[in-house]
């Protein structure tokens, strides 16, 4: 996907181009790191599928906006219309209802460590459908970090409780679906602006998700909390919006593999942020285990020749 924002500083004072990169990612990780309890904190009095929908729906009309301010299309080319659904599908509407589900079963610090493993799930795609070769320290780092995750799986005592093993797997499945659709963006998408690849999608999705959710959740909307409507706001003005736009003002100061290490710092936050929400203490298996995970999953990060 092209970048399409430009944040230029005074080339003659490098260290303050330096501090504002690094505060930059700071809210990139804080940002994301939050994301998670921000969907535990929604789906506390508000249905999967419609937390998702109505979420969307407030980040829409600010995309919207954006598209206009930039003067961005907000139709995908003729030739990949198909490639619209299946964004709309697969990397917006099926993903996050998954992840709303799994977070009514799974603590949002977990999730987050379990979404982790998305670039992971990216690797081989890429092998399978870019012929893309995945280097013996990649699949060392592969190795380690799902042997931890199941290791994690296991402390949580997760083997126990049927609906919290469906709330992994719809988490696992939300990454994979993200990966696949990042995988095929860079076969068929790269030619697409990211505010036109966002924009549409994020709306139809928001609605169809709204739609389905108020037939088959019924939702009530005068329980709907205080706390989850600020969640919901929180979601779509801050994480969806704002995590989105300094993402890719990073894009053209970092390096794509730098940048990637935002995948493995924002879960750090999310296990602390939502342990200390939770009132659940982190266990030292939980931090040994984690740090290997992420360790792993960094291996496969690396710029390493062969």
């Amino acid at each position: 996907m092209s970048t399409v924002i430009s944040t230029p500083l005074n080339p003659s004072k490098p260290w303050l181009a330096g501090l504002f990169t690094c505060t930059l990612f700071l809210i990139v990780c804080l940002s994301w790191g939050t994301t998670w309890l921000g969907i535990k904190i929604a789906v506390e009095s508000v249905p999967p599928l419609t937390a998702a929908g109505l979420r969307f729906l407030i980040a829409f009309p600010l995309f919207l906006s954006f598209a206009v301010w930039r003067k961005e299309p907000l139709l995908f080319p003729r030739q990949s219309r198909w490639f619209f659904l299946f964004v709309t599908l697969s990397y917006f509407s099926l993903p996050y209802y998954l992840l709303n589900y799994g977070e009514l079963h799974v603590s949002s610090g977990l999730t987050a460590l379990l979404f982790s493993c998305m670039p992971v799930f990216i690797l081989v795609f890429s092998s399978l459908f870019l012929r893309e070769k995945i280097l013996p320290t990649q699949m060392l780092g592969i190795a380690i970090g799902f042997a931890s995750l199941y290791m994690i799986i296991r402390s949580q005592g997760l083997h126990l409780d049927q609906a919290e093993w469906l709330g992994v797997l719809a988490i696992l499945c939300a990454a994979i679906l993200h990966a696949l659709c990042y995988v095929v963006t860079k076969q068929h998408g790269s030619a697409i602006s990211v505010i036109t690849y966002n924009t549409l999608p994020i709306g139809i999705a928001g609605l169809m998700l709204l739609i389905v959710g108020l037939n088959l959740e019924t939702p009530v909307f005068k329980d709907i909390s205080a706390r989850s409507w600020g969640a919901l706001l929180y979601l779509g003005l801050v994480a969806s919006v704002g995590g989105f736009i300094v993402y890719f003002i990073l894009l053209k100061r970092l390096s794509p593999v730098l940048l990637s290490f935002v995948f493995i710092i924002f879960p750090v936050f999310a296990l602390l942020i939502g342990a200390w929400y939770e009132g659940t203490p982190i266990s030292r298996d939980l931090m040994l285990y984690s740090a290997i995970l992420l360790a792993g999953f960094a291996i496969t990060k690396l710029p390493l020749k062969r």
